[in-house]
């Protein structure tokens, strides 16, 4: 699930001074974000911060699409440009807060997002699959991707069902 091992930061200095090794070392320490300090052991730190949260939700979101058992649920979503551009930051942000990243979830509760659509278990446990395999692809060590796991595992009360 957690693409996000290697957090590759790039800052160019005109001179190679000692200060500027002291900068490089500190901003690699503690990602900044948004005026906040990010926690360098947190999940989402572990994970690669923000931009390695999106290539897994862009990977995962491309699993569902090609998920014949459960594609047919989002087949709205996806044909309409808007619909899927705020789906994935909301799925993006979900992740980001949940890990302990700076963000801040806007999106509906799990219960109010899924009132209605009837979600089986098996539907679940197919998004579940399509999760764990983007993070697959992306190397993402266990440890990692079960700690995502279990950050979301609670929400299949509130989704399954409804």
């Amino acid at each position: 699930m957690l693409v996000l091992l290697t957090l590759c930061l790039g800052i160019a200095f005109t001179g190679c001074s000692k200060e500027t090794e002291t900068v490089t070392e500190t901003v690699t320490q503690v990602e900044k974000v948004n005026q906040y300090t990010v926690d360098p052991n947190s999940l989402y730190s572990r994970l690669g911060g923000s931009e390695s949260i999106a290539a897994v939700v862009d990977q995962f979101i491309a699993n569902v699409v090609a998920d014949n058992r459960i594609n047919g649920d989002f087949a709205a979503t996806v044909s309409n440009e808007y619909r899927t551009k705020a789906f994935r930051n909301n799925l993006v942000d979900q992740v980001c807060a949940g890990s302990g990243g700076p963000c801040y979830y806007k999106g509906k509760s799990m219960a109010e997002a899924h009132v209605g659509q009837n979600v089986t278990e098996a539907d679940f446990n197919a998004l579940v699959e399509d999760l764990v395999a983007a993070l697959d692809q992306f190397n993402v060590p266990a440890k990692e991707k079960n700690d995502l796991l279990a950050i979301l595992a609670p929400m299949k009360n509130d989704i399954v069902g409804k």
